[in-house]
């Protein structure tokens, strides 16, 4: 039978239940650990009906919300749903949905925004509080409260260890295939205690190929047969091929100069098209025995597997389009050899990210002159997604690479600005500048031979003559000269902004 075919424990069938019971088991100011990771292996039945049964509670006039602790962003099923009905009180460590967002920025959801490395360790040295609840999402429950994990492993581990109640959904849409492609390392120990995590090489594998948890924490099990939020990539555009032609031009000169070796170093990636141009553009490239460890094994990367060279990849999670999700599915016995899905305590574990020299492209929403970066807010004060694990991979990487189009909003909005409303990555922990203008290598550079440079490589030309004007008067009249700035105007064009729609100025007015 369906119901016992992936339920593979006797013990544990007389615990299966519809989604609306088992959301009955939460109680209101619950901290619930949910898996998912970038829209993948996320619980697809209990959060909805979680919602609806706080919708239930609040229409009755009794207060429901919960704190909702994930991976990183999850899909509609649950920030969505939760966050429609104001059922969040808190949210960590990211999200992407455009209704958590709204909430948080106005003011009526608290988010944290933290390192994606941080979460479990924060758990476990009690930093966040207590966890209540874990719902996570497993391809199969085995034998003795061994798990069968699902397209993403994230923080899974963590929450079943944690939790005080456990609720399963397995998902019999995941491949069975998966079985395998995990290692779940379970060395962790706290400080004073702690010993080096035994990873050399971004394939080893030190763990189980399955989570554990305590069966007589398991509250309830909810079969489902949905599939995961596939996002959808566009096809890279002139930006994304111009931004990913200079990434690539850049990474052939390293070569060149001994600095890396003609297989590179293991790559890390953000999530998103630009990110996709760039491993399309490794498609062409001459290099050979490529090797990835990173938080997100997305379309490009699944390609370069496919084609052989991508040798092998370590993530904590998928993020496929439908059309790459259907080929991971037909070819998933090769990609078992070749692919690896760890906890993002390690995926993302700043020491590991050192010791393999990992070089990390991340995106950006903004740079300053100074090579300063903004990842997570618009206009200084409204959070887009989070931080997510970009932080974790920027300090710690060989060579630590930022990616964003000149401009935004249509030319209104300027990437390079005078001064980053917002700092989420310092100059110190940022190497390369990359827009579709050009790269701008900062390594081995003071600050003003950094202004210069990033505003010649990477400024839009519509921008980079207000650039040097802001530079020129600063290096001029500013009261220091280290990292010239005049404060009285160094925010302006984001005030400019907000007031008029353009970051733009007159010609006549500089």
């Amino acid at each position: 039978m369906a119901v016992q075919s992936r339920i593979l424990d006797p013990a544990l069938r007389d615990r299966i239940m519809s989604a609306d019971e088992a959301a009955a088991l939460i109680e209101p100011g619950s901290n619930v650990g949910m898996s998912g990771f970038t829209g993948a292996g996320y619980p697809k039945e209990v959060p909805s009906a979680l919602a609806r049964r706080i919708l239930a509670e609040q229409g009755s006039g009794q207060p429901f919300r919960i704190g909702v602790w994930t991976g990183a962003s999850t899909a509609p099923e649950l920030d969505g749903a939760l966050a429609k009905v104001d059922g969040i009180e808190l949210r960590l460590p990211y999200q992407s949905d455009p209704t958590c967002r709204e909430r948080i920025n106005a003011g009526s959801m608290e988010y944290i925004d933290i390192h994606l490395s941080h979460v479990a360790q924060f758990v476990w040295f009690g930093f966040l509080g207590h966890l209540n609840v874990a719902i996570v999402e497993v391809a199969a429950v085995l034998d003795g409260g061994r798990l069968i994990p699902s397209s993403s492993v994230g923080n899974n581990k963590t929450w079943l260890d944690e939790a005080d109640k456990v609720i399963l959904e397995v998902n019999h849409r995941q491949n069975l295939g998966l079985e395998g492609m995990h290692d779940i390392y379970y060395g962790t120990r706290l400080p004073p205690d702690r010993e080096p995590i035994p990873l050399s090489h971004p394939n080893d594998r030190i763990g189980s190929p399955y989570l554990l948890c305590d069966p007589a924490k398991i509250v309830a099990i909810v079969e489902t047969d949905r599939p995961d939020r596939n996002t959808k990539f566009a096809q890279p555009d002139e930006t994304s091929r111009l931004i990913a032609g200079h990434v690539i031009e850049f990474l052939e000169h390293e070569v060149r100069r001994g600095r890396v070796p003609p297989s590179l170093l293991p790559l890390q990636s953000g999530v998103g098209n630009v990110a996709n141009a760039v491993f399309a553009g490794l498609q062409e490239a001459p290099f050979e025995g490529l090797t990835a460890y990173t938080e997100v094994l997305q379309d490009g990367m699944l390609d370069l597997i496919a084609s052989g060279k991508l040798t092998s990849a370590s993530a904590t999670a998928l993020s496929l389009s439908s059309e790459a999700a259907a080929r991971f599915e037909a070819g998933i016995e090769d990609f078992r050899k070749r692919i690896v899905l760890r906890p993002q305590e390690i995926s993302n574990h700043p020491e590991i990210v050192r010791r393999l020299g990992v070089i990390a492209m991340n995106g950006m929403i903004e740079s300053d002159i100074y090579g300063n970066v903004n990842s997570t807010h618009v206009m200084g004060s409204s959070i887009m997604n989070g931080i997510g694990g970009s932080g974790d991979f920027a300090r710690n990487a060989f060579i630590s690479i930022f990616m964003t189009p000149s401009i935004a909003k249509g030319g209104s909005i300027s990437c390079i600005v005078s001064m980053a409303s917002h700092v989420d990555h310092t100059e110190h922990d940022v190497q390369v500048i990359v827009t579709e203008q050009g790269l701008a290598d900062l390594r081995g550079l003071a600050p003003r031979q950094r202004a210069e440079r990033i505003i010649a490589q990477c400024a839009h030309p519509r921008y980079r003559p207000m650039l040097e004007d802001y530079f020129e008067r600063a290096v001029k009249g500013a009261p220091g000269l280290h990292t010239p700035h005049l404060l009285d105007e160094a925010l302006s064009w984001h005030v400019r902004y907000l007031r008029t729609g353009t970051m733009e100025l007159p010609p006549a007015d500089f």
